[in-house]
């Protein structure tokens, strides 16, 4: 399970693994905090099943279907904001076990949590705010669209909402450290820079730790492109110097 918050590389992570086909295929499956929207993500009535409890058993196993994607690797991206909802149903699901990985463990099999984290948490905010306001998420390696959400829209900086986003981030950060902590777990921790700067040599690292034949990271190509240019580098200029005036006290 990668373990992540928006704009920290996950994307990258979860393509790079699943274009080693050994190591399952890394999705958002419980992104939205609801069962009615995980029954329509794949294709599910809830009519068609007895009751409530019936219908979360086919939605996890739809997920993990999709997840292993023929492989013997169940592949899973956990985005903060998700988990808290995601625990709960995996709760119902195992009620007769005592910790959060117990019950991950009787679904989906022996876990590896994979902490993706960016460190520098201003760059991620402005990496968000951006995306949200171009509609543009992701890039294919050869420059094409990958992932847009809305029509294309020009940036414009507004340092409030970088402010919440940064300390957003923070916060998702620190929950994910506060439940490896709870749960005795102790992550494979992939920064951000890292990856971006050495993605096979990242790829080859997690490999290592699920058991899996590192060599075949070396195969892989990267199939992302960084969206960074200098709208970011001037956000991020212009926030740190603001930050450096002293504010007029009333």
């Amino acid at each position: 399970m990668i373990c992540s918050s928006p704009r920290s590389g996950s994307t990258l992570l979860c393509k790079l693994l699943e274009a080693t086909g050994i190591a399952g295929k890394p999705e958002s499956y419980f992104h939205s905090p609801s069962l009615e929207d995980w029954l329509e993500s794949y294709e599910l009535e809830i009519g068609d099943y007895p009751n409530v409890d019936a219908a979360r058993v086919a939605v996890f196993r739809a997920a993990h279907a999709k997840g292993l994607a023929g492989s013997d690797v169940f592949g899973l991206r956990m985005q903060g904001k998700s988990l808290e909802f995601f625990l709960e149903q995996l709760g119902k699901l195992h009620p007769n076990q005592s910790t959060d990985v117990a019950r991950f463990q009787a679904q989906f099999g022996k876990p590896l949590f994979i902490h993706l984290t960016r460190s520098d948490k201003l760059g991620q905010a402005v990496s968000f705010v951006k995306a949200r306001q171009t509609g543009l998420w992701h890039k294919n390696s050869d420059g094409s669209e990958l992932e847009r959400l809305s029509p294309p829209a020009e940036p414009v900086y507004n340092r409030d909402e970088l402010e919440r986003c940064k300390h957003e981030f923070e916060v998702l950060d620190a929950r994910w450290l506060d439940w490896f902590a709870q749960e005795g777990i102790s992550p494979v921790t992939i920064h951000y820079n890292q990856l971006a700067r050495d993605p096979n040599g990242e790829l080859a690292r997690v490999l290592t730790a699920m058991d899996l034949d590192p060599s075949v990271a070396h195969a892989v190509a990267t199939p992302t492109a960084k969206l960074a240019d200098s709208t970011n580098q001037d956000w991020v200029r212009r926030f740190r110097t603001e930050d450096a005036v002293p504010r007029a006290r009333y």
